[in-house]
């Protein structure tokens, strides 16, 4: 899995000063070099958290004489503990300052990786990685959250590309770096590495970004925490997640149950917000943000999209193309190298041509390579899936890129986290959905009743385009909804400067 979110008025003149005084870049460009360093390692160990674990459950099934479902818990535990926590992660370092929490998420996350790693039984290991996925909502939350108050706005898109490379770095290098350490070491080396990258993130991010001092937070005072408001969010959103991640894609009375509880949460959560002095997610923030629902939504979405790639290729790759085991691990690295190579171009034509510009651009592209695999004839064999599949991540680092950078750009600094939360939320939210969603689509479509590795060549590939079709139809409502946008709403101000391409 991908790893990995989300005042009133126009934040009033004297919120906007102080907003301004609390921007904190750094005198130099070493300074603002070594920051981003930190920022990236941070996001590149919360990526590889949930990556190179996968690997480990055959390893770890044996290892602790467990049935291979109470494995996949090693899995679940992190991905449910970094969804659940990842909008409190961000309105906790609003509260009480992004680099201070940030520093703490990476603390937590090294101390657990080291905690899993001297597991003796799976019981620990799961706790581990409980304490490693509440760290790593921390890490992914605020890295970006930070960027915009560290470096100065016309150079944030590059930055943001940075960030969104390294994800997709740690995203493709997990299962192969995973895979080289267990045969070298052993399962446990996958925790223990992350100890020394922890250290150094945490060294470079202390010594390099500016101080929470800075900051005024006068809004926010630490007594003005809305935990029920956290409480029943978080409770909602893993009762969703575990619905969604378990069952191997079968629908029991058991996801009823918990999609239940989520929707039950859902209310509490609402009820709970409009009674609250100072709610979790206020109102008045999407009076002031008119472009954040349309971002999150069309981020939930594309999410959706990209985990089609990974639900269905495998299957097509070994089923319809016969390729090997090897040769498929090979092809699927394609994706996410895409996304990383394209990573920091994107981030510069962010800052070159806007952010409306590239995240139209990129919804377009992602539309016209779900529509290729679509209709993709059988003749075109690997070299048509493939380029495909480049058309699509590329299209979606530049998305990605574009839509994270145009909502963080211009919101204040006391707002910050808890927005970068919400659009990691939402992007944690479609790949969920998309894990179960789209390869429900898949198995229906190769009408192979849940086992899509028993059906023939032929039955997968209508399945690959039946999910294809689907993803098309997704990508192409994100890009009405943004398009709908104003050109303000979505990070571009009336009269900056842009090169048209």
């Amino acid at each position: 899995m991908f790893q990995t979110g989300f005042a009133a008025g126009m934040w009033k003149t004297n919120l906007q000063s102080a907003n301004a005084a609390a921007v904190s870049v750094p005198a130099s460009k070493q300074s603002q070099r070594g920051g981003l360093a930190g920022l990236s390692l941070a996001m590149l160990l919360s990526s590889l958290g949930t990556s190179s674990a996968s690997v480990a459950l055959p390893v770890l099934t044996r290892e602790f004489s467990t049935p291979a479902n109470h494995a996949q818990w090693v899995v679940l535990a992190y991905l449910l503990a970094a969804t659940a926590l990842s909008v409190s992660a961000g309105r906790l370092g609003d509260v009480f300052g992004g680099r201070r929490l940030l520093m703490m998420g990476l603390a937590l996350f090294t101390a657990a990786s080291v905690l899993g790693g001297i597991s003796a039984s799976l019981g620990m290991l799961v706790g581990a990685r409980v304490l490693q996925g509440a760290g790593a909502a921390m890490m992914m939350s605020l890295s970006a959250a930070l960027v915009g108050e560290n470096f100065p706005k016309e150079k944030t898109g590059r930055a943001m590309g940075v960030i969104g490379t390294m994800s997709a770095v740690g995203t493709a290098l997990g299962p192969s770096l995973g895979g080289m350490l267990i045969a070298a070491a052993g399962w446990r080396a996958i925790f223990f590495v992350n100890a020394p990258l922890g250290l150094l993130a945490f060294g470079l991010i202390g010594f390099h970004l500016s101080s929470d001092h800075a900051q005024p937070r006068a809004q926010w005072s630490r007594s003005a925490m809305d935990f029920a408001g956290n409480f029943w969010l978080a409770l909602t959103l893993a009762a969703y997640a575990l619905a969604m991640t378990t069952g191997r894609g079968q629908f029991g009375m058991g996801h009823f149950v918990l999609l239940l509880a989520a929707a039950a949460g859902v209310v509490l959560f609402l009820r709970t917000e409009a009674a609250a002095h100072s709610p979790l997610v206020p109102p008045a923030l999407f009076r002031s943000l008119p472009g954040l629902p349309g971002a999150l939504t069309a981020g939930a979405l594309v999410a959706t999209v990209m985990m089609a790639t990974l639900v269905v290729g495998p299957f097509y790759l070994s089923i319809s193309l016969g390729l090997k085991a090897a040769a498929v691990g090979v092809v699927m690295t394609f994706g996410p190298g895409v996304a990383a190579l394209a990573g920091v171009p994107a981030g510069r034509l962010v800052d070159r041509f806007g952010a409306r510009w590239t995240v139209v651009t990129g919804l377009k592209g992602m539309t016209a390579g779900c529509m290729l695999l679509a209709i993709l004839p059988g003749s075109a064999g690997i070299a048509g899936y493939v380029a495909s599949i480049v058309l699509i991540t590329a299209s979606y680092a530049l998305f990605q890129t574009a839509n994270v950078t145009a909502v963080l750009k211009n919101v204040p600094a006391e707002r910050r986290g808890l927005v970068s939360g919400m659009l990691n939320l939402a992007r944690n939210f479609g790949l969920i959905t998309g894990a179960s969603v789209m390869g429900s689509v898949f198995t229906w479509a190769a009408a192979a009743a849940g086992a899509p590795a028993t059906a023939g060549p032929d039955a997968i590939a209508q399945g690959l385009k039946a999910t294809f079709a689907v993803a098309s139809l997704l990508a192409i409502i994100a890009l009405v909804v943004m398009s709908q946008q104003r050109h303000t709403e979505i990070g571009d101000k009336p009269g900056e400067s842009r090169r048209t391409p």
